[in-house]
């Protein structure tokens, strides 16, 4: 008669796990950690520097989308704001490229930038997935005001973001 408790219990435990898993539509929020790969000789202007974001992914399959709003504080020395989308190809292991764009103190950039990404996606609870990963932005030059050159301002990125599954 208590035969069936077990399988019930076990049905229980991971029938919500198996829908976590399957959950295609993520949000999240998350951080990077941003370094500018040439030198800026430019007083004020930080070449390293801090980044948040929210995002958004679509991951139905080995392929799926992300679409990220990043908010960077101090961007050489402005605050800037930087939508990007991405086409993501794997699971626990991915790759992705992408491309968005920078609003630099109130101005869009004249170009957008690429992007090339590498991470890890871990499902660490059923439905709560963090996301370790690295990426490099091939960006336009930008000419900030007190630099007598456009600077070339290809960034990397090593960031972390949470996000949970619906």
């Amino acid at each position: 008669m208590k035969n069936w408790i077990v399988p019930v219990i076990l049905a229980l435990f991971l029938l919500p796990s198996a829908r976590a898993a399957d959950s295609a539509h993520r949000i999240g929020a998350g951080a990077n950690y941003w370094v500018c790969i040439d030198d800026i000789d430019v007083d004020n202007v930080d070449e390293d520097g801090f980044s948040y974001l929210v995002s958004y992914q679509y991951r139905p399959t080995l392929v799926g989308l992300q679409a990220d709003v990043e908010f960077l504080p101090d961007l050489f020395g402005e605050d800037a704001i930087a939508p990007a989308a991405y086409l993501v190809v794997g699971k626990t292991i991915y790759a992705a490229a992408g491309a968005g764009i920078v609003n630099l103190d109130g101005e869009w950039a004249d170009e957008p930038f690429l992007a090339l990404k590498a991470g890890l996606d871990l499902e660490i609870l059923p439905g709560l997935f963090l996301d370790l990963s690295a990426s490099y932005r091939f960006n336009s030059e930008t000419d900030l005001e007190e630099a007598v050159d456009a600077i070339d301002t290809d960034t990397v990125f090593l960031g972390a973001a949470a996000r949970i599954g619906f």
